[in-house]
């Protein structure tokens, strides 16, 4: 019974959100007001009126029949208007995803057969179902592990192919390439071989476009100019004379396809690539998408735009289109059109729709030229130099990413370069991921913040480190290896204060890191903190026992974590008389005393100048008369500290006072020096060993051990120690 219901809640659990994204075109036309049909209205038929001449253009450059551009862009933009979650992108035909197709496509099929065409309706719906899994899956955070610099490289290479592609229908030139290059170099060395009146076509509409942007680049230049591109050579009879023309579109509305949707050989060929532009068409969308989010506020849901992305190509396969995404430029400018939803786009889809109806017979006049010229200033807007310049002064890796993607698009199959470039984006990720920065900071002037400041001198007894990144499998080496270095770099910091604030995640691999760090400095006598411990990293340590391996009271406030070290954990007698710095708040007023001697050089906790005695033998050699007159205990603390107790019988002198005195001290008693934890007992033997008197022990662990024994005493009175022989 038990097991029936979890599966029913499984199930629900699994079909709520797909009903959900599935039902958008519901709650789109519910939340539909009267005022947003005027803008969007204007907006519609403003974006149709450039998506008409790009469709066509945009077909050409996958070298596929115009019509299957005007039949993506109006199956593509409503789909995407339906199922999408902005309400500006604008999904169809795209000058980067056409080129990817066409990379995809030739390496198999020959362009102009059945097999390409229907090739290319399958790739899309490929795509769509790949991308339609994603969303319904909910993993549209993937799309954050593509880097910027993939889109920027990819869209760099591709402006350049496209130009490189279309100067030979651009001068009307004849001649086969097998490779890029070898194909601009046929340009160069052919341009006195062009066909005059096709040249004349293509370099004038370059020319058009350009000016017609420089006036105001709302113009629809690209239709102007293929407007006058096709009178001229109705009225002149050019294609008459060679100009190779479109010739005249289907009126037809969008024809279902008949796809080899079974035939595992088409699928084979087509998966690499429907890989590669599925995933550059999700990241071109939520880039345009987010982009114009900034501005609106509107909040893009990531799996609803996979969703609308992959149905708006399933559409389109089944529909003899061929794979879209999200533009760039339409979305710009629909929404500085002022659309305020996305029935805008569907507007626009209905203007290609009544363009295809009234200007069909007129692509008869349609210079390949023209398409050629619209496609090379295209293709030059795509090469964004600023960005690239951004991108080569920023990191190093986000260079490579792009460099490598750049060249890969030029020189090597498109998707393969694309997907290269997606390895590079998640191979950096890794890295940066596994070796997140540990620093050893200190704090300000104004000790309100810690700062990572390298120049600075650090405590020398306490160590404060950040850890930025999470403390997962991958990075838990390179952070440990980090805390030792630091603690090689400074050896006398026994005690170490973590301040976690950047660590989101912590796997169990972190903690056992943790746990050995723990462990090596309480092998040294020191121990561990730590502060701004989230609550999610926190229940982790708890499930795990960490929280009780290092001490509840180990956790501390980050407001009062130092003065609560400073106070109960360090030994005063190193900040006053060995730390030539002072780093925290609480050691600005400490005494930095001058002496008439040396100062004995800084004793390591693990190194012993004198040999020491035990609390316990200490206290039995007390209890017996002979050794009792015969030794003279000293304590070297301060007054304050010796009146919270001291051994019985012990003396006071602290040390400042002990070695600024000439005294000799009696060469016929034992001296047993006594301090908090048996540093300073150690300077003080030491001092007197470099006078000449070796008769001297220290008391093992200090007052701290004595303590520990049980064998404190608290006093209020001081006792002086006797005069010494002059």
């Amino acid at each position: 019974m038990a097991a029936t219901v979890d599966a029913k809640l499984a199930i629900k659990q699994t079909l709520t959100p797909v009903a959900y994204y599935f039902s958008r075109p519901i709650r789109l036309f519910r939340e539909y007001q009267r005022v947003y049909i005027r803008p969007d209205l204007t907006a519609g038929i403003t974006v149709g009126v450039i998506l008409l001449p790009q469709a066509i253009a945009f077909a050409v450059i996958a070298e596929l029949p115009p019509v299957m551009g005007l039949y993506a862009a109006i199956v593509g933009a409503i789909a995407g208007a339906f199922w999408g979650s902005s309400n500006h992108i604008h999904t169809g035909p795209t000058n980067a995803i056409s080129l990817l197709v066409l990379s995809s496509l030739q390496t198999t099929y020959q362009p102009n057969t059945v097999e390409y065409v229907l090739a290319a309706g399958l790739l899309a719906v490929m795509v769509g179902i790949f991308q339609l899994v994603l969303g319904l899956l909910r993993l549209g955070m993937l799309v954050n592990f593509v880097s910027h610099s993939v889109i920027v490289g990819f869209a760099s290479g591709a402006g350049l192919l496209i130009v490189i592609k279309q100067l030979r229908p651009l001068f009307g030139l004849q001649f086969e390439s097998h490779s890029n290059f070898e194909s601009l170099v046929n340009v160069v060395t052919g341009i006195p071989d062009s066909h005059v009146a096709t040249a004349a076509i293509g370099l004038g509409t370059v020319l058009l476009m350009v000016i017609l942007r420089r006036i105001n680049r709302k113009f629809p230049a690209a239709l102007i100019a293929m407007v006058l591109a096709s009178l001229a050579v109705f009225l002149l009879n050019l294609n008459e004379e060679g100009v190779a023309v479109i010739g005249e579109l289907s009126r037809q509305l969008p024809q279902l396809a008949e796809l080899p949707l079974l035939d595992l050989d088409f699928i084979s060929n087509l998966s690499t690539g429907a890989l590669a532009v599925g995933a550059i068409g999700l990241v071109e969308t939520l880039a345009i998408g987010k982009s114009i989010a900034t501005q609106t506020n509107q909040r893009i849901d990531s799996n609803q735009e996979f969703v609308g992305q992959g149905l708006s190509n399933i559409l389109v396969g089944f529909l003899s289109g061929y794979p879209v995404a999200g533009s760039f430029s339409r979305s710009a400018v629909n929404f500085g059109a002022g659309a305020k939803t996305p029935v805008s786009a569907i507007i626009s889809a209905g203007a290609v729709l009544i363009g295809i109806f009234l200007l069909a017979p007129l692509a008869a006049f349609l210079p390949v030229a023209a398409l050629a010229g619209v496609l090379v200033v295209t293709g030059i807007g795509m090469i964004d130099r600023e960005e690239i310049m951004r991108i080569l002064r920023g990191t190093r890796s986000d260079a490579l990413i792009m460099v490598v993607t750049f060249f890969g698009t030029l020189f090597l199959h498109i998707e393969v370069a694309v997907l290269m470039g997606i390895l590079l984006s998640l191979v950096a990720y890794i890295l940066r991921t596994s070796a997140p920065r540990v620093h050893a900071v200190v704090p300000d002037e104004n000790f309100k913040h810690f700062l990572y400041r390298p120049d600075l001198p650090n405590c020398p007894q306490l160590g404060v480190i950040e850890l930025l990144g999470d403390l997962y499998f991958g990075a838990v080496g390179h952070v440990e290896d980090a805390i030792h270095a630091l603690q090689h770099k400074n050896p006398d910091q026994r005690f170490l204060l973590i301040r976690m604030h950047s660590v989101d995640h912590c796997d169990f691999s972190g903690i056992h890191m943790l746990e050995s760090v723990v462990s090596a400095f309480r092998d040294r006598g020191g121990d561990v903190f730590m502060v701004q411990v989230s609550h999610r990293v926190m229940r982790v340590m708890e499930r795990t026992g960490f929280v009780d391996f290092l001490g509840e009271d180990h956790f501390l406030n980050e407001d009062k974590a130092i003065g609560h070290i400073f106070h109960r954990v360090l030994d005063p007698a190193v900040c006053i008389y060995e730390c030539p710095v002072r780093v925290f708040r609480e050691c600005q007023n400490l005494p930095k005393k001058e002496y008439k001697f040396p100062l004995p050089v800084d004793i390591a906790a693990s190194k012993e100048v004198a040999p020491t005695m035990e609390a316990k033998t200490l206290w039995q050699d007390l209890r017996s008369t002979d050794r009792k007159d015969k030794m003279l205990i000293v304590d070297v603390r301060e007054p304050r500290e010796f009146h919270r107790g001291h051994v019985p019988g012990s003396e006071l002198m602290p040390l400042p006072e002990l070695l600024d005195d000439e005294s000799k001290w009696p060469q016929d008693r034992e001296i047993v020096f006594v301090c908090r934890s048996g540093r300073r007992s150690q300077k003080a033997a030491q001092f007197l060993q470099d006078r000449g008197h070796q008769n001297v022990h220290c008391l093992d662990g200090g007052i701290l051990a004595w303590e520990a024994a049980d064998l404190l005493e608290a006093v209020e009175d001081l006792r002086p120690v006797p005069k010494k022989d002059k």
